[in-house]
């Protein structure tokens, strides 16, 4: 039996609405489900204060996620999207747009060159 943490979609054709729940790993998307966690929106609304960004709305029991997870519940990469968002997993994949790390020069290195640059700046002036 395996049990997976997926959404079901709901709402009407261009306003999709999403149920986040637990469910059979075999049934269909909309069946019914073991339990429902919480709710997606996808839809962007604006901010409440006439500032800032827009933000999809979500809403999570996350005393019982924590639970189906450590049950052994699989979430779907959506799911686990939605739960790294609220902290419950790790992100699986890193967000788009991020810089790769460039490593550190070593202290000596770096020590080696900076007496280089004093030299050429004494040189030039």
């Amino acid at each position: 039996m395996v049990v997976k943490i997926r959404l079901a979609r709901f709402g009407r054709r261009k306003a999709p609405f999403y149920n986040i729940v637990v469910a059979q790993a075999r049934t269909a998307r909309n069946s019914k489900p073991i339990e429902v966690l919480g709710t997606y929106d996808p839809i962007p609304k604006p901010p409440t204060d006439g500032e800032g960004k827009p933000f999809k709305d979500i809403k999570l029991d996350a005393a019982r996620a924590k639970y189906w997870i450590g049950v052994g519940a699989q979430p779907s990469d959506p799911a686990w999207r939605l739960l790294s968002m609220a902290g419950l997993l790790v992100p699986k994949y890193r967000p788009s747009g991020t810089a790769t790390p460039t490593p550190t020069p070593t202290p000596t290195a770096a020590a080696s060159i900076v007496p280089e640059a004093n030299k050429e700046v004494n040189a030039v002036v």
